[in-house]
């Protein structure tokens, strides 16, 4: 697979990723029941941020 296909997958993988975390982080459930969001949520926000910067780095990739 060519490297700017890759990272633009990675890219929009990662944003889903972060999106999905952060919708978890802020549900209302979260707050009803404890004041620490679950680990689900920065994994999905981190796991999405690191796609993010590992697409960019392909992207900006010359070979």
């Amino acid at each position: 697979m060519n490297n700017k296909v890759m990272g633009l997958v990675l890219i929009v993988f990662g944003i889903i990723l972060f999106v999905w975390g952060y919708d978890v982080y802020s549900s209302q459930e979260i707050e009803a029941n404890s004041s620490i969001p679950p680990l689900r949520a920065w994994v999905g926000m981190v796991v999405g941020a690191i796609n993010v910067f590992v697409g960019v780095l392909k992207l900006k990739s010359k070979a």
